[in-house]
C-alpha cells in the first residue's frame, strides 16, 4: 500500500477528509484533485494541464490521490496498487455536502483550489441525486476491475468500516486490510 486512490461514490462521502487522515497516518503526501483542477475563482484549468499536474502527483513512490474525475481516471489507476472505495448512502452523501457548505460559508476548504470558496448549488444537488446510482454501478464495476488486475481495492460502506480501516492503518495492522 504505497501509491493509493481514494475514490468514492459521490460528493460528501468522505473522500477528503479520509485521504487526509490516511495520509497523515502512513506520513504519505496527499493530493485532492479539485485542487489541481480548480484556479482561484473556480476556474477550470485545461485537460492539458490537468493531466500533467497528475503525472507530476504520481511522481513519488508513495502517495495518496483523492478524487474521481473519470475522464482521467487512466493517467492514475495504472500507477495506483491500492484502491480504496468510499461508498455511503446518499441521504448521507447529501447531509455531508450540506454540512460542509455550512461548514465552510465564505471559506475555502484545504482540499479545494485556492481561493474557491465553498459553494452548493441546485445543479450540483440534482447532480448528485440523478446519478448516484448510475454512478454506483460503475464505481462498483469498476473496483471489480481493478481487483481482478491484482490491484488491492477497499470497498468500505460504512462509517464504522472507514472507521475500522483507519484505526487498522493507525496501529499498523495493515495485514488485517487484507
Amino acid at each position: 500500500m504505497r501509491r493509493i486512490l481514494v475514490m468514492g461514490v459521490s460528493a460528501g462521502a468522505g473522500k477528503s477528509t479520509f485521504a487526509r487522515a490516511l495520509g497523515k497516518s502512513l506520513n504519505y503526501p496527499v493530493t485532492y484533485l479539485d485542487s489541481l483542477y480548480f484556479e482561484p475563482g473556480w476556474q477550470e484549468v485545461s485537460a492539458d494541464v490537468f493531466e500533467q499536474r497528475q503525472v507530476d502527483a504520481i511522481a513519488g513512490s508513495t502517495w495518496i490521490i483523492e478524487g474521481n474525475y473519470s475522464r482521467t481516471v487512466s493517467v492514475r489507476e495504472k500507477y495506483a496498487d491500492t484502491i480504496i472505495y468510499l461508498e455511503l448512502p446518499l441521504h448521507l452523501c447529501l447531509f455531508r455536502v450540506f454540512k460542509r457548505r455550512i461548514r465552510y460559508h465564505r471559506q475555502t476548504r484545504p482540499d479545494m483550489g485556492k481561493d474557491c470558496r465553498e459553494k452548493l448549488d441546485w445543479a450540483f444537488l440534482k447532480y448528485i441525486v440523478t446519478t448516484y446510482r448510475r454512478r454506483k454501478g460503475d464505481m462498483r464495476s469498476r473496483m471489480n476491475r481493478y481487483a481482478a488486475e491484482g490491484k488491492r481495492v477497499y470497498p468500505l460502506r460504512s462509517r464504522q468500516q472507514i472507521r475500522e480501516f483507519l484505526q487498522k492503518v493507525e496501529c499498523k495492522k495493515i495485514d488485517e486490510l487484507r
